[in-house]
């Protein structure tokens, strides 16, 4: 798979001496880009190698890997079970009617609940409830997951810094795994709760290569601010690369104020992992009534 790598031009980044480039994992394809086809496709051959018929996984209203499942999964000849965090709110958003669309069964738990869908017992109910399936865990990180994470950067990514949005923590983790010693992985939330973020990033890594940064998750998952959304329209328009506002956004929010304050010495190289995820802004437009970028 050849992957597009693009370098940004900014004024600032001329000032502080800083060279930035972004990997368009966003174009490898229309409905399973950015890291979701590197967090699946191990999983989906594994599912294949049980005789698995049905895959069953977990997301919240707005997320790109139920979209991303949903649709791999029919592709592949699965069915799909969604479960989904939270009350169903009619009409539906964009991202649940395309996975509905590709057939994917959403059943919607909550909140309560959902914290429980790691423990036996929970997972027990719903196998009386619906039968054998293959688990994909929450945003698709497991050990399969990883697998496929950290080939996301390849032998020509020698930048002195690696920056990604993070969710449920497998993708950083893969990259931490997979770059040479002299480099850092910086990963930015896109919910609140960073410890429980760290002991779950560092149950997959034992490297000491990595950080996540929580000063730019604008208030959680899905939660917006005007200085994020103006960077998003920004970027667009005078960089013609989209981002989306639950994730990739706040990693450039974050990028750009660490470079504006010094964080990063002068002279050094960055990394920009463009993880996908721009379908989430078809419902927060319609959501907020904003004009976030859509392709």
């Amino acid at each position: 798979m050849k992957i597009k790598t693009q370098e940004i031009s900014l004024p600032l980044l001329k000032d502080k001496k800083i060279r930035i480039f972004i990997k368009r994992l966003d174009q490898t394809h229309k409905h399973v880009s950015g890291n979701k086809w590197f967090k699946l496709k191990y999983n989906l051959i594994e599912a294949k190698k049980q005789g698995a018929k049905s895959i069953l996984t977990f997301g919240g209203a707005y997320s790109n890997h139920i979209a991303a499942t949903a649709y791999l999964a029919k592709e592949k000849g699965f069915s799909s079970i969604g479960i989904i965090r939270g009350e169903e709110h009619i009409p539906l958003n964009p991202t649940l009617k395309f996975a509905i669309k590709q057939n994917m069964k959403i059943n919607y738990i909550d909140r309560h609940d959902y914290r429980l869908k790691h423990t036996s017992k929970f997972l027990q109910k719903l196998r009386l409830r619906f039968g054998k399936f293959y688990l994909i865990p929450e945003g698709g990180t497991n050990k399969l997951a990883l697998k496929g994470t950290s080939e996301i950067i390849d032998a020509q990514d020698l930048q002195d810094y690696i920056c990604c949005s993070v969710g449920t923590g497998g993708t950083i983790a893969g990259i931490s795994n997979s770059i040479h010693r002299n480099q850092k992985v910086i990963g930015f939330p896109a919910i609140k709760g960073s410890d429980l973020l760290r002991r779950d990033i560092g149950e997959w890594t034992d490297r000491k290569n990595w950080d996540i940064i929580t000063n730019y998750n604008c208030g959680g998952y899905a939660k917006l601010s005007k200085k994020l959304v103006k960077l998003i329209n920004d970027c667009h328009k005078t960089l013609n690369i989209p981002l989306d506002g639950i994730y990739t956004g706040k990693m450039m929010l974050g990028v750009i104020d660490l470079i504006r304050n010094d964080y990063f010495p002068k002279g050094s190289s960055i990394l920009l992992i463009h993880t996908g995820g721009i379908q989430g802004n078809i419902g927060l437009n319609q959501r907020f009534g904003l004009q976030l970028p859509i392709n």
